[in-house]
């Protein structure tokens, strides 16, 4: 198959283009050269910018896109109707951060998603913005390649290359061992896929022409589960030590960021359910899920490898997710004393 990445060279766009090259694909690359300049010597690689210059996508056709790099409708739509007459399939990476309402379990692709204003400014300011912009990009794309595009709202992806040091932080840090911060409650849900799943099955769903909406989500489990399936595949002596919802968000710790995968779900019932959509609709199309002590352990070689996490751009500067060692430190003393 002769396939087209829009971007391609940050974590699940690597991934695709990898697993696509391992399959014997035609990979050409689309993107600015800014990150990952030296990946893929062997593809062909067009320059250009989404945001204004498609000039090197002229004349040209493929089988398959794959857009791993679309944030903003207004540039989706143009890449859409640019490739719509010369391409059969458009795979657009989209997220679960469109639906509505997390503050129940289960949503499922018919959930209302999130209606951002007309003149909203392209900004990645908030996670409503994130999602919102998703959302209407997934209106753009469908417009342009009716029945032919693919909509993958995908979860909290892991896995090597990931830059936005989530699953990451939670790798490392119980793999140094010691006494761990874990946040209750440790019933909440979680939910992660593989970027490399993810992207085996991205190539499968564009080689069957498989248009419509999937929330490719991983597998439900518990934060505990997922905390301690980290641990025994690391072979860690950590000490997890549970602490307090309600003692954390007074102590101003901010969810998902500062302590990756913790919802504060008694605290903001709102954001409860994020990591248990239903996936089944993926599933039954093929989408499969490798154990966690793979991802785990290929997760920590890499990150053993490449060293600290950098700030992450997509249109904005996003810190890298995890605590600080002196702000576990600090919050586990006080925890302490207070339980004494």
């Amino acid at each position: 198959m002769r396939i087209l990445v829009l971007g391609g060279t940050i974590f699940v766009g690597r991934h695709i283009v990898e697993a696509a090259l391992a399959r014997g694909d035609e990979v050409t690359l689309f993107n600015r050269g800014l990150h990952g300049a030296q990946l893929f010597r062997e593809v062909e690689q067009l320059r250009g910018d989404r945001d204004g210059d498609l000039s090197a996508l002229a004349g040209r056709s493929w089988d398959a896109v794959v857009d791993t790099s679309g944030y903003f409708p207004r540039a989706v739509r143009a890449s859409a109707r640019e490739l719509a007459d010369r391409v059969d399939h458009y795979t657009f990476i989209s997220s679960g951060s469109v639906y509505a309402d997390f503050s129940r379990p289960g949503i499922d692709e018919s959930a209302p998603t999130l209606e951002l204003a007309p003149d909203a400014p392209e900004e990645l300011s908030s996670p409503e913005a994130y999602g919102g912009f998703k959302a209407l990009s997934e209106r753009a794309v469908e417009e342009a390649l009716p029945s032919r595009a693919l909509k993958v709202r995908a979860g909290v992806i892991v896995g090597p290359h990931d830059p936005t040091n989530r699953f990451t932080y939670w790798v490392t840090r119980i793999a140094e061992g010691g006494e761990v911060l874990a946040p209750e409650p440790r019933g909440q849900p979680v939910q992660v896929v593989d970027a490399r799943d993810l992207a085996d099955w991205v190539l499968r769903m564009a080689d069957e022409r498989r248009g419509g909406v999937f929330n490719a989500a991983g597998q439900g489990t518990t934060l505990e589960a997922f905390l301690t399936g980290i641990q025994d595949a690391t072979g860690s002596d950590a000490d997890l030590t549970w602490v307090d919802e309600r003692f954390l968000a007074d102590a101003g710790v901010e969810p998902f960021q500062e302590l990756p995968f913790w919802l504060a779900p008694n605290v903001d019932p709102a954001w409860a359910y994020f990591l248990a959509l239903d996936a089944s609709q993926a599933v039954r199309a093929g989408l499969t899920f490798r154990p966690l002590a793979e991802t785990v352990g290929d997760t920590l070689a890499w990150a053993l490898e490449s060293g600290p996490a950098g700030p992450k751009d997509v249109g904005v500067a996003m810190a890298p997710a995890g605590m600080s060692p002196e702000r576990e430190r600090g919050l586990l003393d006080v925890w302490r004393r207070r339980a004494a």
